[in-house]
């Protein structure tokens, strides 16, 4: 698999056999609307499989990105291309944390740690959407002006938000479409404090 975006377009990283990746269209999709650049920004990667949507973030210049997976064959192929992408080299922070997402999502709010865009991935089998939305909008770890993308099976359904609604801040619902298998969903939360 080749990175797509960013400083390190076209360089090569693992892949896990067992997992099925992100696609190009829609990794692209993702980086379109949320930037190319992420200087100074953090990102954090659920589920990540083999990190790749981590590893576009890094590619964009995302100061700090967390990978959280602990599926044993997928902590191996990440630690592999955490050495081939060296994100300390350039100045850039990688987490790998490899223990349960919905307890590191709780353990993170508890810790105050915040992020300016959440990816998540469940596998698609589980169909852990909906738990992990949930999950994200009761523990929060969004900056006030951050996004939320969620990929997910299209035979699953999120909770409706319904273009805006008031949960844990404004979400407006920036992108919802279907790629193959793939259902892309994309909020953007907008702080709702006064200027």
């Amino acid at each position: 698999m080749k990175i797509i975006n960013g400083k390190d377009s076209g360089r090569n990283i693992f892949m896990p056999a067992h997992i099925r990746p992100t696609q190009n269209l829609l990794r692209k999709a993702v980086f379109d609307i949320i930037g190319h650049d992420l200087e100074g920004l953090s990102f954090l990667d659920l589920f990540s499989g083999s990190g790749a949507m981590g590893f576009e973030a890094l590619s964009c210049g995302a100061h700090e990105v967390c990978l959280i997976e602990r599926d044993p064959k997928c902590i191996e192929v990440i630690e592999e291309n955490l050495m081939i992408i060296k994100p300390g080299e350039r100045g850039q922070r990688a987490d790998l944390i490899t223990k349960d997402v919905f307890a590191s999502v709780k353990l993170m709010a508890r810790e105050g740690r915040k992020f300016h865009v959440v990816f998540f991935d469940p596998p698609f089998d589980q169909k852990l959407g909906r738990k992990t939305l949930k999950t994200l909008l009761t523990h929060d770890i969004l900056h006030p002006n951050s996004f939320l993308v969620a990929q997910y099976g299209t035979d699953e359904t999120l909770p409706e938000l319904d273009g805006v609604v008031e949960i844990a801040g404004r979400f407006l619902l920036v992108r919802d479409k279907v790629y193959g298998s793939s259902r892309l969903t994309i909020f953007e939360r907008q702080s709702t404090e006064s200027v």
